[in-house]
């Protein structure tokens, strides 16, 4: 391998397109947000159930509120989930909700599901 391309590896050049929509280090903070368990669970608990209140992700989850909204937080500044607001209380007065956006979905199904479910697959094929 010549030594620009090396170079151009090690950078993040030529790893994603000229017009990427993200920077290389903006997709690497998605993952590693979503190499902490609670934020990954979150995520999930978003792709498979849809949007959820933060009450309701607590309960389901059984996190603190503190450590939740901590979590919640990454994930939004990070892109994979977003803070939606309701123009009306929901029937339990709840004005705010959490949702995985498009990306949040591709990461969590294509990245670390996709191995688990590899895994799986080899467990039945051996078995």
């Amino acid at each position: 391998m010549a030594e620009s391309e090396r170079t151009a590896r090690r950078t993040g050049d030529g790893l994603l397109p000229e017009h990427s929509v993200l920077s290389l280090e903006e997709y690497l903070a998605m993952q590693r947000s979503i190499g902490n368990e609670t934020r990954f669970r979150v995520l999930n608990a978003l792709v498979e159930e849809g949007a959820r209140s933060a009450s309701e992700l607590r309960d389901r989850l059984d996190v603190r509120s503190n450590a939740l909204h901590y979590h919640l937080d990454e994930l939004v500044d990070v892109g994979l989930v977003e803070n939606r607001k309701r123009k009306e209380p929901d029937a339990d007065g709840l004005y705010s909700y959490y949702r995985a956006t498009s990306l949040g979905e591709g990461i969590l199904r294509h990245g670390v599901r996709e191995l688990m479910a590899r895994e799986w697959d080899a467990l039945e094929e051996y078995s």
